[in-house]
């Protein structure tokens, strides 16, 4: 009976003791600066107190009391903002790798490179990404090992298999005749297109991608020519939102884009040839823009050195200065935009590059970091993203310096927060 006891006292102390470490103390968390993403007010000596995942308070020094017994991080010298949102990237690539070759990884190989691109991001200050596009659901793989709190990453919408016409930009064309390769997100009328859009919320897409219309990165594709019709891109749109997840379409060609904004398509990818109808649609649709201006420079100087071919590179000569005129236009009309870089066509963890280049083509610093906070948090339907705010999960970055003065300061994050856990700094 003695020994019993003896086991059960040792049980519940072991219990209490697990209790005891598992809970954590909330922290108050001070800087110089915290730039207000919605109004562009920059605050000086802020502080804000995060509990678990969330923000529970925002003041500043002199207004909110640190509480008794929570911890202190003391981020002095520095400016505070929202964790960045990236709406374009591809993780389970890399712009370094030969092209070629690296359409033959398998996908596990795909996967190990997700993982290492997934830290590589979260420490660039991009604590939510949209993954628009990959083969084998390996970046859903790598989603959910990091919600599993198994490996390092940022908050992942993945598309996983982006819907292709048969021989469009996002089916594989390099491939011999005779090994007859098809895409995993090859579907051919609106049925299909619905079919395959089903299939990837079966595995675990919580967005969904279309490929409107030709493209750079593929073979044998117009690069300004409409692909997939009006009537398919509309199905997809339906069957999207029927099941609660929001469209993107690549679409390059003027054609492509206006048809993607009539179908009800939420944001369209890459905007090269766009017009004064195509802007007036988007303004009248609400739908949102993501532009990848600063992988230009990146492709024409390493691209044929990392076996990218001429048929390639000619086509990014051809859409380069066209894409950032769009962009120009479409910024000056007042069009939501998000940020979209397309990593993997550069290398990912230089995400933030494309702020410079964001305010040398026609925004202002603030509207640039607004399209990778507030505009994104929008984009993707999440309430408790994208701003500093009591409530919204705690996410958050730090800069030396004020950024609205600086935007180049967003290619040196020094801290990261994510979900309330520091992972830099």
């Amino acid at each position: 009976m003695k020994t019993k006891t003896l086991l059960l006292s040792g049980l519940i102390s072991g219990l209490c003791g697990l209790t005891s470490t598992s809970l954590q103390a909330a922290t108050y968390i001070t800087a110089d600066a915290m730039l207000d993403v919605a109004s562009g007010k920059l605050i000086e000596q802020p502080a804000l107190l995060v509990d678990g995942d969330r923000i529970v308070q925002v003041g500043t020094r002199s207004s909110l009391a640190m509480p008794q017994g929570a911890g202190h991080l003391d981020l002095a010298g520095k400016t505070l903002l929202p964790g960045l949102m990236d709406m374009h990237v591809h993780l389970s690539s890399d712009a370094e790798d030969n092209f070629l070759e690296a359409l033959n990884y398998s996908v596990p190989r795909q996967t190990v490179k997700a993982v290492k691109n997934a830290e590589r991001t979260l420490m660039a200050g991009f604590t939510t990404v949209r993954d628009l596009g990959d083969a084998g659901y390996s970046v859903i793989a790598v989603r959910d090992g990091i919600n599993a709190g198994e490996i390092a990453g940022p908050r992942i919408w993945s598309a996983a298999n982006a819907l292709s016409i048969t021989g469009g930009h996002c089916d594989d064309n390099f491939s011999a005749p005779e090994m007859h390769s098809v895409s995993g997100g090859v579907a051919d009328g609106p049925w299909a297109v619905r079919t395959k859009v089903r299939e990837n919320i079966k595995y675990g897409a919580n967005t969904i991608k279309i490929c409107a219309t030709g493209g750079v990165f593929s073979k044998g594709t117009k690069v300004g020519i409409q692909q997939y019709s009006e009537d398919e891109l509309r199905a997809a749109a339906e069957e999207a939102h029927q099941r609660g997840m929001i469209i993107a379409a690549h679409a390059h060609g003027t054609g492509g884009i206006k048809a993607a904004i009539r179908a009800g398509i939420d944001s369209i990818e890459h905007c090269s040839f766009m017009d004064d109808e195509a802007v007036k649609l988007a303004l009248k649709h609400g739908t949102f823009l993501s532009c990848d201006i600063y992988n230009t420079e990146y492709t024409l100087a390493f691209g044929a050195a990392n076996g990218v071919p001429e048929e390639n590179i000619n086509k990014e000569k051809q859409v380069s200065q066209a894409q950032r005129d769009s962009f120009r236009l479409a910024a000056k009309a007042g069009v939501k935009m998000v940020f979209g870089s397309d990593a993997a066509i550069y290398p990912h963890g230089d995400n933030g590059k494309q702020f410079s280049t964001m305010v040398t083509f026609g925004m202002s610093p603030l509207q640039a970091i607004q399209a990778a906070t507030i505009n994104s948090a929008s984009l993707l339907q999440q309430k408790d993203l994208g701003q500093l705010k009591a409530g919204f999960l705690a996410d958050m970055i730090a800069v030396d310096g004020n950024p609205l003065e600086q935007i180049s300061l967003l290619e040196k994050v020094s801290f990261v927060m994510k979900d309330g856990k520091v992972f830099k700094g």
